[in-house]
């Protein structure tokens, strides 16, 4: 990939400099050729998605209010407005988060088939044009998403309400089935008391009547 962008690099910073490889990419009729046919289908179901995520990402209202309102008023019925509203949310985050993996693993196909082999790279860019083209589509996204992505902080902020929503319940889980483990061995402990104080109150009694029985026959005599 290095080599691949000093190509299309300036010669230094002075924006009017020339490129050192003037490459004419013909977005309108770009066409895959039969070696790259099959990478280009793959691609392009990957970037079949792309719009429809910028969309999202651009528009996307997060769950501010209902957040702030758990938050200052902690009750049951806010809790769960905040939380029925934040995981669709949630679920929009992921399908992003899954559609970046899928460019994670195409981009690296990209590249080595635009930079492998004895052909020069300037030959590549030529020659397998519909790759290129989809190359700096993916760019593109990549910086638009970034660009709104950066502009919109209510996607963090919903992302940390879930997440410490999310350890809540677990935790709550976890004294639930600590209560209910020790559940069992405090009933065993309740009835063994019981059974101590019965055998307790019979060995008294007992006694009681032993001393008793002895007393009469004292008395008798």
């Amino acid at each position: 990939m290095g080599k691949l962008l000093s190509l299309l690099s300036r010669d230094d910073s002075n924006c009017c400099t020339k490129n050192k490889y003037d490459v004419f990419l013909d977005f309108e009729n770009a066409q895959p050729t039969e070696a790259e046919h099959e990478l280009f289908e793959e691609v392009q179901a990957v970037l079949q998605d792309s719009e429809s995520i910028l969309d999202e990402i651009q528009f996307y209202k997060g769950a501010g209010k209902e957040i702030r309102e758990a938050i200052a008023t902690p009750t049951p019925e806010c809790q769960t407005k905040a939380w029925t509203t934040v995981v669709p949310l949630v679920l929009k985050l992921r399908r992003f988060y899954l559609f970046s993996t899928q460019l994670e693993e195409i981009v690296p196909k990209i590249l080595l088939h635009l930079c492998s082999g004895p052909e020069p790279i300037a030959q590549h860019l030529d020659t397998q044009q519909a790759l290129v083209k989809q190359f700096a589509e993916i760019l593109e996204f990549v910086l638009k998403f970034d660009e709104h992505k950066m502009k919109t902080p209510a996607i963090q902020n919903d992302f940390s309400y879930y997440r410490r929503s999310l350890q809540k319940q677990r935790m709550f889980e976890l004294e639930s089935e600590r209560e209910r483990e020790d559940r069992p061995s405090q009933e065993v402990n309740i009835m063994q008391s019981e059974r101590e104080r019965e055998d307790k109150t019979k060995s008294r009694g007992k006694y009681n009547g032993e001393w008793e029985r002895k007393r009469r026959q004292r008395s008798t005599r």
